[in-house]
Parts: structure tokens; C-alpha cells; sequence
């Protein structure tokens, strides 16, 4: 076998390799990407503070989310998110999240004191 064809056939390999092992990955998480891991819930809520207070506990005219029943904060999101709600930015930035990421959202703020 030349330099060249042994060359070819470890590219072959480790792109085998590869394929293989992100199968795998996908097999073992198939929802990974579907909403934010835990630990990075404060992280993706800061979004809300710049209105909302941080971890939602609002000292202003825009309602705190903070220990809101999850189910009343799912369904306003989803309201905004589909024009049903009317506001004046909410309906925008709704429409910027996934529903798992609303459910996220809403399950991070309910349980805030």
C-alpha cells in the first residue's frame, strides 16, 4: 500500500469515526438543543431583567414574574407570541423563543420568591 492510498484510508476511517460517534451522541440526547440546560436557566432569563427585575422581581409599572403560577406564565408568553396579547414589545421578543424555551422561562420564574 503506497503513502498516499494509507493516507486516504485513515481519512476514510476517522470520517467513519466521527459519524459514528455523533450518531451515538444524537441516540444518547435527542432533545440536547431543545431547551436551555439548567445551570444556564439565570443566564438565559437575564434577557427579562432589563423590564422585568431581576429573576423577575420588578420595583417598577412592569408586572414582576417572580413566583407567578408557571401555567398563567406559559400561556401569556405563547399569548404574546402569537399576537392574541396585545403589547407593545412582549409579542416581538415572544416570538424570539422556542416553546420548550418558554416553558423554561415560565418554570425559572414560578419558582422564584
Amino acid at each position: 500500500m503506497s503513502f498516499f492510498n494509507q493516507g486516504v484510508a485513515m481519512q476514510k476511517l476517522s470520517l467513519a469515526l466521527v459519524g459514528t460517534l455523533t450518531a451515538l451522541a444524537a441516540l444518547a440526547e435527542p432533545n440536547l438543543a431543545a431547551a436551555p440546560a439548567p445551570a444556564l436557566t439565570p443566564y438565559f432569563a437575564a434577557n427579562c431583567a432589563n423590564c422585568h427585575g431581576t429573576d423577575g422581581k420588578a420595583a417598577s409599572a412592569i408586572p414582576p414574574l417572580a413566583g407567578r403560577d408557571r401555567a398563567y406564565l406559559e400561556q401569556s408568553m405563547q399569548a404574546f407570541k402569537t399576537g392574541a396579547r396585545p403589547a407593545t414589545i412582549m409579542h416581538q421578543l415572544a416570538k424570539g423563543y422556542t416553546d420548550e424555551e418558554i416553558a423554561v422561562l415560565a418554570e425559572y420564574f414560578a419558582k422564584q420568591k
